[in-house]
């Protein structure tokens, strides 16, 4: 995520009341808790029954509404209290109003009207919950609805896509532009014919859709949609509801529920699993969330002073390690896999999470379907007050079976340092990356070639199993790699700017752990040079399929290079094991330069031996390989598994020349 200042939605609704008061986090022990799993709304035989916790509260009032925003009630009661700090209330088989919000006194003062925090449906903007069972909301065949088979995790190759950005070019050839259902359209087409939305995923070869926030937030307003307003959605208002803007009725409550389970089960007849960005770190507005007008204090942790921590550089962090934060969250992500059975999840700044509660939610998904994909962000924006030790950061991963992180070593080894953006990066011929390019290889595993002290980040492994490694070298977060590219070498020229791209995603895919790719990256895809585009216009952010069509030679490489992973496991060993038996770096290589093998049949591929050379250099170099004949199967922007040419490497024959800028990768039938 990007971190910026923004004016929340909920308060540019209203006026709030907040009554927190400097209170230190033991103080928040003393709490009753409440284990069972009926909070929030739920639905028996058909009559809703609510349930909210609120510990602290003098009396909680349940008012109903007939619309989603203005009025008066229509109906009002009274919750009665009850275990573990909860209020409850069933209400009548007819309720007088289609809409509720709950509403607070605490400490004498009326807080103001929210949904409560476990609320799954919503009116426009989230401003009430609806009296909605989303079990009842479902397209035809539902119940059918199974995920695409997955053998490993380091069989994923991962798409990242921000859903607005599919469809809004006006050569996208989709007609639901900004939609849930842009991305249910087959045989859309773009410039030249080519492919464009949920056809091109399913042309590119990926496994797994990763779409930026869809959860209900807060900074576009669904009754102004016409202003066709943007933002990336890492200012949540609602963790468990789907986005309304991004539905064809955001004021009917079914619409945006019964949409995203269109997307979903559409994906899942294409062979594509769906990874839902997951933003629990944080909240958009901590004064005007449900969070704070519920239980004041609670949910957030704090510095001293009392006010709010802010290591999301939003506002506020959410205080995960505290038992009701971590039970809300945990079943937020397991109702996600459970109700819109999505396949994976992202954690936006996991860093900030603690590792309990990243560990619980591991465990809640195993027993909805064990295959369900983990991963995120292994840092923070700025300091936390929870110690190091107990959040889920990078140096923690081998702390967390099966959960991923982002590898940020093999990142900017590649092409150039986030924070410095003018370096070249190894593509570019800058020397001293050569370590953590490797490090990136063997997935942050443990691995006895690499020495650790010459890695740019980490000075150790950080990962116990390939598949807890997210190999990218681009993501929504800053420039893309096209951009970055030409940031980092200013004189390089179009054709050699493409030499550059082509081998930076050769290094990722070739790499064990799990590769990442934002969708239009295939095609050199541009914003203009925006390293932050989280509020710009479609004009920035909007995919322009006419590059496809301008880079189909680039389009079609990236589409080979996914299925070349795909068709080899050497490219995909399971275990940090069978990598340090398997992958072997060739020694004594010059600057700028990596070289290995993966040898002995890897992971029962059918290659004995396969060579990969890697130059940064932009000059051709020799690099020595073990004697034999090869065949050629990839070089530069050129492949096929069938062999491009062979080569014959013996001793004193100075090894085989690797041109400018380029990989060549060799196998041994």
């Amino acid at each position: 995520m990007k971190f910026w200042p923004f004016l929340p939605l909920a308060l540019a609704l209203g006026t709030l009341t907040t009554c927190r008061t400097a209170q230190v986090a033991e103080g928040y022990t003393a709490y009753p808790t409440y284990d069972g799993p009926d909070l929030g709304l739920t639905f028996v035989r058909g009559q809703a029954h609510l349930r909210v916790w609120a510990p602290t509260a003098e009396k909680l009032q349940l008012k109903l509404y007939t619309a989603g925003s203005g009025g008066e009630p229509a109906a009002e009661y009274p919750m009665q209290k009850s275990t573990g700090g909860t209020w409850v209330y069933t209400l009548p088989a007819q309720p007088a109003g289609q809409f509720y919000v709950v509403q607070a006194t605490i400490k004498g003062r009326q807080m103001a009207e929210v949904p409560d925090p476990y609320v799954h449906a919503v009116g426009v903007n989230g401003l009430r919950g609806a009296l909605l069972d989303p079990a009842t909301v479902r397209p035809s065949s539902w119940e059918d609805d199974v995920r695409p088979k997955l053998a490993q995790a380091t069989d994923i190759v991962v798409g990242e896509l921000h859903l607005r950005d599919v469809s809004m070019h006006p050569q996208s050839g989709i007609q639901h532009k900004g939609k849930y259902l842009g991305l249910v359209e087959a045989g859309t087409r773009g410039p030249s014919g080519v492919r464009t939305g949920l056809d091109h995923l399913t042309e590119l070869g990926i496994t797994h859709v990763h779409l930026l926030p869809t959860n209900d937030f807060a900074s576009i307003d669904e009754s102004k949609l016409a202003e066709n307003r943007y933002n990336w959605g890492y200012d949540p208002l609602h963790y468990s509801v789907p986005e309304g803007s991004y539905a064809t009725d955001p004021t009917n409550p079914a619409v945006r529920i019964q949409e995203l389970k269109q997307l979903v089960q559409t994906l899942h007849r294409r062979g594509l699993r769906l990874v839902l960005d997951v933003v629990y770190n944080h909240t958009a507005a901590a004064a005007a969330s449900s969070f704070e007008q519920l239980v004041p204090g609670y949910y957030y942790r704090h510095n001293p002073d009392g006010s709010f921590s802010d290591a999301a550089a939003c506002g506020n962090e959410v205080a995960s390690e505290r038992p009701m934060v971590r039970k809300l969250i945990v079943e937020s992500v397991a109702y996600w896999a459970r109700e819109y059975h999505v396949d994976g999840f992202r954690f936006d700044l996991m860093g900030i999470l603690d590792l309990r509660t990243m560990r619980a939610a591991r465990v809640a998904l195993d027993q909805i379907d064990h295959s369900i994909f983990m991963y995120g962000e292994g840092w923070t924006a700025r300091p936390s007050p929870l110690p190091e030790a107990e959040r889920a950061l990078k140096a923690n991963v081998g702390k967390l079976d099966r959960i991923a992180a982002f590898g940020d070593e093999l990142r900017d080894g590649v092409k150039g340092g986030v924070s410095r953006p003018t370096d070249p990066g190894f593509v570019g011929g800058q020397a001293g990356l050569e370590e953590s390019v490797k490090f990136g290889i063997v997935a942050a595993t443990q691995h006895p070639q690499i020495d650790y002290s010459k890695v740019n980040y980490s000075k150790a492994p950080w990962a116990t199993a390939p598949a807890q490694a997210i190999n990218y070298v681009a993501c929504h977060d800053d420039r893309l790699l096209w951009d970055e590219l030409r940031v980092g070498n200013p004189d390089a020229t179009e054709e050699e700017l493409i030499k550059l791209d082509i081998l930076s995603n050769t290094i990722v895919f070739t790499s064990q752990g799990v590769p990442f790719l934002p969708v239009g990256d295939d095609f050199l895809r541009t914003k203009g040079g925006s390293h932050n585009s989280y509020n710009q216009p479609d004009s920035v952010n909007q995919v322009d399929w006419a590059r496809k069509a301008r880079y189909q030679s680039v389009s079609t490489f990236y589409r080979q290079l996914i299925a070349l992973r795909k068709a080899h496991p050497a490219f995909r060993l399971p275990t940090q094991e069978l990598i340090q038996q398997h992958l072997e770096f060739l020694p004594n290589l010059p600057a700028s330069t990596v070289g290995y093998q993966l040898k002995d049949h890897a992971g029962g591929d059918s290659w004995k031996t396969i060579v990969v050379l890697l130059n940064g250099n932009k000059q051709a170099v020799h690099l020595p390989i073990p004697n034999g004949r090869y065949s050629v199967v990839v070089a530069g922007s050129q492949i096929n598994s069938q062999g491009l040419r062979t080569v014959e490497a013996e001793d004193g024959g100075g090894g085989i020349e690797v041109p400018a800028s380029s990989a060549l990768v060799l196998v041994q039938p």
